[in-house]
């Protein structure tokens, strides 16, 4: 493996990072070190190999990995890292031991080496102690940031050209949450609550978007609809950018938090998905997390999306709950129904999703010492649950039985786990995360091996017993959790310190680490001083006065590898980073008026590939040409541009034929001149090949125009065809044989006059 930007083989580097965000990526971690020429092994790293590091929340419990890292860092990352960074650079310039570079690292807050505590075991499997092994370094707290504004932020990250899941700007408004759910990790390790200045949320989204071209932006938050300013903030987004067709989205919603207001904005450049949680399907149980929220609320916020013109609310929810009964399972599919129920008389339907997942006991919850329920008790529940929804007409997914089982087990986790990892990737398993990947009966087997019973690690915990992760400090107090899991049984609620006292969780110190948010009537002033620097509000392309433009563009060295799809994608993306006034569609999901030639075999490499696009008048042919330049990737670019006539006959009636050049390998290229003047002495040569389930037959001496041999090399002049099938049936060589191919397409012949800056008939003769 090697770095993305540079090419560097990963083995090379000087400190290999990995983010933890999920309990089931260790033999994706192994492999990848693998795939690197990295020992696994921290033990077998000298100082010749790279430092392995981990991050992000997983590294609240990282004993599991204990044995494959170096140090991990707890809690905020974007100070420490540089810290680090420093730290490493003195020790190579010293060229240090190894031991001296983690003594160093453990002097940064948040960094923890596991090799300097020892973890000894008890006959019946709990750990008996976990003794520090370097003076004065017993325990880590966690690196806290106190000021987001005060952070770096990437704003100019890598654009994929394939479409990814979180294929969208992604901006952190606020860190931390006091709503104080208790089985939610997220809300104990990332507290105090820290809102980004709404100045500083504006400029870093125009500055994204201005690099990257992303069509939609995601506040990102534990409850995005908290952030202090989120109305004023919303408007102000949708007022500048609503006109690009950029839509908003929130990754997060509390029940309850959702105005009218909030979901006027958001529809007004298109729907994105909508998800609540209730999370437990009783007023009971909720109380018993801590959820403070009312069916009323849900209702009231489900009826909201309707009438603003969803059509699907999907609902969370968890099963195996501490205290859960059948119950609340059952009140999963009623609260439901309820919600399928507010859509009617909406005049957009009313369906409904109940996702449920099953709970997981995360370390430094009120929850940590709870019980997690077994593989057969969820499947149990799921089976119950699927004919109740059934029954409501509601769909249903649910989250695999098997993959909670592992998460819960990893969870929860010692450093005995990491031979049931070694087993395991020996035995095949990566992307255990993925359902077609997943292997569990691998699974079994490896801890079989390693002499590991998995349901030790789900069971219920002493109050009293030494856990795993008891070095490692979220600076909430142990006393505070104590309180909140007695208070759990009782179904007591604990408030919200953001609008409420503190509720003495011992995170704050009041002067340095201590909530930091935004009130709604400050935001016009403190939003002034960045207007000036952001860009002008977009306007609509009107459709009278539109222009066309004709563009000839090269697609060669790694971009020939990109499919016809992605091709759009990329051109997407740059027509926004060009700033490029280009028109839209209409309809639910608008898309860019673009019309490309043809389709481009992957792997062919071209030197005239054509489009047309629809932009506003008065930007002229000659600036969509520099400006895209400017923005496209290495392979790609803009040859020629040319404005025409807005009812012009599109590029796929006015094709003619293509000219290609075929570069053999030297086994299938012998006797190619001969071959070449036996095929063209050919009256008909049919060929059939399979489109869209059925078979078509095209005649491909007829279909070849022009046949010329220099070498290896074959240049033709064809009307329809691919060239493979060509090289094949010139040859004799059968298509799937034929390897090694390098294929160009270096022209196209129109049945009109071509763009200017290419001559009439086949552009670029």
């Amino acid at each position: 493996l090697c770095t993305l930007e540079s090419g560097t083989p990963l083995a090379r580097a000087d400190i290999v990072g990995f983010t933890l965000q999920y309990e089931l990526s260790g033999t994706n971690i192994l492999n990848m070190l693998e795939l690197s020429g990295i020992p696994v092994l921290s033990t077998e790293r000298g100082e010749d190999f790279p430092l392995v590091l981990g991050g992000g929340p997983c590294a609240g419990n990282p004993e599991p990995l204990a044995d494959f890292f170096d140090a991990f860092l707890f809690g905020d990352g974007e100070e420490a890292v540089l810290e680090i960074a420093e730290v490493f650079r003195a020790w190579k310039r010293e060229r240090g031991t190894k031991k001296d570079l983690l003594k160093r690292l453990s002097a940064v807050e948040g960094v923890y080496v596991p090799s300097f505590f020892a973890v000894s075991y008890a006959t019946d499997g709990k750990i008996a102690a976990i003794t520090p092994l370097e003076p004065g370094y017993e325990k880590v707290v966690r690196r806290i940031a106190p000021d987001l504004d005060g952070l770096s932020y990437p704003t100019a990250p890598v654009v994929p050209f394939l479409k990814t899941v979180h294929d969208r700007v992604s901006m952190e408004i606020a860190r931390g949450c006091t709503r104080g759910c208790r089985f939610c990790q997220a809300g104990y390790i990332y507290r105090p609550v820290r809102e980004r200045s709404p100045e500083t949320v504006l400029a870093k989204i125009d500055e994204v978007l201005k690099h990257t071209g992303y069509e939609e932006v995601s506040l990102l938050s534990l409850s995005s609809a908290d952030y202090g300013c989120i109305t004023e903030l919303l408007r102000e987004l949708m007022a500048r950018y609503a006109k690009e067709r950029v839509a908003i989205s929130f990754p997060s919603l509390r029940v309850g938090s959702l105005t009218r207001d909030l979901v006027d904005e958001i529809v007004k450049v298109r729907k994105t998905g909508f998800t609540l949680a209730p999370e437990a399907g009783s007023e009971r149980l909720r109380r018993v997390i801590n959820k403070g929220i009312t069916e009323e609320d849900l209702i009231q916020n489900a009826r909201d999306a309707y009438c603003a013109g969803w059509r699907v609310i999907k609902l969370y929810f968890m099963i195996g709950l501490p205290t859960e009964t059948m119950d609340d399972v059952l009140g999963i599919a009623e609260l439901g129904a309820q919600v399928k129920r507010a859509g009617r008389g909406t005049g957009h339907g009313g369906d409904v999703t109940v996702s449920v997942g099953s709970f997981v006991p995360k370390p430094h919850t009120p929850f940590q010492w709870r019980r997690q329920i077994g593989r057969e008790e969820i499947l149990d529940k799921q089976r119950f649950l699927r004919g109740e929804l059934k029954k409501r007409k509601l769909a249903f997914k649910w989250h695999d039985a098997h993959l909670s089982f592992l998460e819960g087990v990893f969870a929860r986790g010692d450093r005995r786990l990491s031979r049931v990892l070694l087993k395991a990737r020996d035995l095949g398993c990566r992307f255990d995360g993925w359902g077609e990947h997943h292997d569990f009966r691998a699974w079994e087997k490896a801890f079989a091996d390693a002499g590991i019973d998995p349901e030790f690690y789900l069971r219920e915990r002493g109050f009293d017993e030494i856990l795993p992760w008891d070095r490692l400090d979220s600076g909430v107090s142990r006393e505070f959790l104590l309180l909140e899991e007695e208070k759990s049984r009782r179904e007591l609620p604990t408030s919200d310190c953001r609008g409420g006292s503190c509720t003495g969780c011992g995170v704050c110190d009041l002067s340095r680490v201590r909530p930091l948010t935004y009130r709604p009537e400050d935001f016009g002033s403190r939003i002034a001083s960045v207007r000036s620097v952001l860009r002008p509000h977009a306007h609509e392309v009107p459709e009278e006065g539109a222009v066309r433009i004709r563009l000839r563009f090269t697609k060669t060295g790694t971009m020939s590898l990109l499919s016809h799809l992605e091709l759009i994608h990329l051109f997407t993306r740059a027509v926004r980073r060009a700033a490029i006034p280009i028109r839209y569609s209409l309809g639910f999901h608008p898309h860019p008026k673009f019309s490309f030639a043809t389709a481009l075999s992957v792997g062919v490499e071209s030197w005239a590939e054509y489009f047309d696009m629809e932009i506003a008048p008065g930007f002229g042919a000659r600036r969509v040409l520099e400006s895209l330049n400017r923005v496209l990737p290495e392979g790609m670019e803009v040859l020629d541009a040319v404005e025409i006539p807005l009812k012009s006959p599109s590029l796929s009636v006015i094709l003619d034929a293509t000219r290609y050049r075929v570069t053999l390998p030297d086994n299938a290229a012998s006797g190619l001149r001969e071959k070449a003047e036996a095929f063209l002495r050919l009256e008909t040569f049919p060929h059939g090949r399979a489109k869209k389930g059925r078979s078509v037959e095209i005649d491909l001496r007829r279909e070849l125009l022009e046949l010329t041999v220099s070498g290896n090399t074959l240049e033709m002049l064809v009307r329809r065809g691919k060239p493979v099938e060509f090289a094949a049936a010139i040859t004799g060589v059968p298509e799937d044989a034929l390897t090694g191919l390098r294929i160009e397409k270096l022209s196209v012949r129109f049945r009109e006059t071509a763009p200017e800056g290419s001559s009439k008939g086949c552009a670029g003769d």
